[in-house]
């Protein structure tokens, strides 16, 4: 029995109806958009919960800075609250985490035990996560004249 590589790709990877990632915003449908936001919205929520309950902890570089998990709470439920109504608003707060992630490497510095590398990963993913927030402020936007899924376009 021989996997076929090509549609578990397309399946699971890159649906142009349920992961559009590469599709341009408007390019997009409102389910493609809803698919892309509802990722977006679960990841978010899920990352800033933990960074929230993580940044409790004295022992991180910030110490016992209330600051810190009060932000990351904030942005997780307006990454809720963002999935559920789509409003721009809620967008650009939710855009700001990983800028408010760069000020913090910036203010607080790395953990001591991260090599370079880690560290050049790390703003890597946060630069690139910095971009996609812009995609998702663009569709944010835009989701309002989209069109439905099955409407002539």
């Amino acid at each position: 029995m021989q996997l076929d590589w090509e549609s578990l790709v397309k399946r699971y990877v890159y649906n142009s109806a349920k992961t559009p990632y590469f599709t341009s915003v408007p390019r997009l449908n409102r389910g493609q958009a809803r698919s892309e936001l509802f990722v977006y919205t679960l990841s978010l929520t899920v990352l800033l919960g933990v960074i929230g309950v993580a940044a409790l902890s004295p022992a991180l570089p910030h110490g016992g800075a209330i600051g810190v998990p009060i932000y990351a709470f904030a942005v997780a439920i307006t990454a809720v609250l963002f999935g559920l109504t789509k409003h721009v608003a809620a967008a650009a707060f939710c855009a700001t985490a990983p800028a408010a992630a760069l000020l913090y490497l910036a203010l607080y510095g790395f953990q001591p035990d991260l090599g370079t590398g880690d560290r050049i990963l790390l703003i890597a993913v946060l630069l690139l996560w910095l971009r996609y927030s812009w995609r998702i402020l663009q569709i944010a936007r835009a989701y309002p004249t989209l069109p439905d899924p099955g409407a002539p376009g």
